[in-house]
């Protein structure tokens, strides 16, 4: 079928928002309708070439859509079904998959890291070349095939507005409050970068009954923003003595938990500063493939901290979904408010700009 798509054709060049060819769905793959599209920083990073990635391909992996033919086989969902992305399809059959740590299958290696679908290989063509599947969703067009694991039904009285960062931005940051960290009511929080994951990871800790929210960035409107979700101090984190802020903020011992939404060396080492005596240290963010962090090993083996990373949320997006949305129609969690900016698809490079600006919240694409 004919589609308008976003094409990465070479990186640190602008999308060119062109015609496409997109093959039908086949055994255990749906076609989903884009009606919209969170533009995360990971668009951006290979967009900018901070990743290195093979072009051309579709980029786009957070959004939600409406379910319009399934391939044979196909169970999980049908025709009309409201759906969620998830990047991270897993096969349910690898050792990681047993585990109970879907996010980890061992088929993404080859499927959604290499920009392919799971059948591993690619069903979009333009200017006569094959295009690859940004994380095998290449959800910046009118229309998207995925496995069938790869979409996750909800209720169809969402609006799309807030179902657009679900599958990303929220699952990550709630996730890695919940199911990475899992702090006890009362806990003191430090959170680093307050961009979709930040938010939600303030969002998340507030769900968690944590006392202290102590949101850090650059950025005063962000910081306003985590304010609003939840947080309970924004601190300017480009000012001086922050470290000594945040021991003000927790009693002069440092958080209980640490967050670090952006992955730079710089944050992961001030948030091992952040970090009290037997504390723990959440890492999000995804840097540059060759960034390398050091810090002190002698503080922290004397003070016992703890470094965890925390892919995705670390939980089974399929049932983390469900909850979120549960949380969402309570009245518990804010959705909508994470879509800040609007834009067509022809507007994807505007969308890109202002999250590389830093403006805050997400932009979204919706059609």
């Amino acid at each position: 079928m004919n589609i308008n798509a976003a094409i990465l054709w070479e990186q640190g060049a602008p999308l060119s928002v062109e015609a496409a060819e997109l093959g039908a769905p086949r055994a255990g793959e749906v076609l989903v309708e884009l009606k919209a599209a969170g533009v995360c920083h990971s668009d951006l990073h290979p967009a900018r070439g901070d990743w290195p990635t093979r072009t051309p391909l579709v980029l786009g992996h957070e959004g939600a859509g409406v379910v319009r033919e399934v391939g044979a086989g196909v169970r999980g969902v049908r025709e009309g079904d409201h759906v969620v992305f998830c990047w991270a399809p897993p096969c349910g059959a690898c050792p990681p998959c047993l585990e109970g740590r879907p996010v980890l299958c061992d088929r993404l290696e080859r499927t959604t890291y290499r920009n392919r679908l799971p059948a591993g290989d690619t069903l979009l063509t333009a200017r006569g070349q094959r295009l690859a599947h940004y994380n095998g969703t290449a959800c910046f067009a009118d229309f998207a095939v995925v496995a069938e694991e790869g979409v996750i039904n909800v209720p169809a009285d969402v609006p799309f507005e807030a179902l657009a960062t679900l599958g990303c931005a929220v699952v990550t940051g709630v996730g890695a409050v919940m199911n990475a960290a899992r702090p006890e009511a009362g806990a003191s929080v430090v959170v680093i970068g307050t961009g979709g994951v930040g938010l939600n990871v303030v969002q998340g800790a507030r769900l968690a009954g944590c006392a202290r929210i102590v949101a850090l960035d650059t950025r005063a409107e962000p910081l306003r923003l985590a304010r609003e979700f939840g947080a309970t101090d924004a601190v300017e984190a480009s000012g001086q003595n922050v470290t000594e802020r945040v021991r003000e903020l927790t009693d002069g011992r440092g958080a209980d938990y640490v967050f670090d939404t952006v992955g730079a060396p710089a944050t992961l080492a001030q948030a091992l500063s952040y970090a009290r005596k037997g504390g723990t240290v959440v890492v999000t963010g995804l840097s540059r493939l060759d960034a390398l962090a050091s810090f002190p090993l002698f503080s922290f083996v004397m003070q016992e901290k703890r470094l965890v990373g925390s892919l995705y949320g670390s939980g089974r997006p399929a049932r983390d979904v469900h909850r979120l949305v549960e949380l969402y129609r309570e009245g518990r969690l804010k959705l909508a408010e994470l879509s800040a900016r609007t834009y067509a698809l022809a507007e994807v490079n505007d969308a890109l700009a202002a999250l590389s600006g830093g403006e805050g919240a997400r932009g979204i694409i919706r059609w």
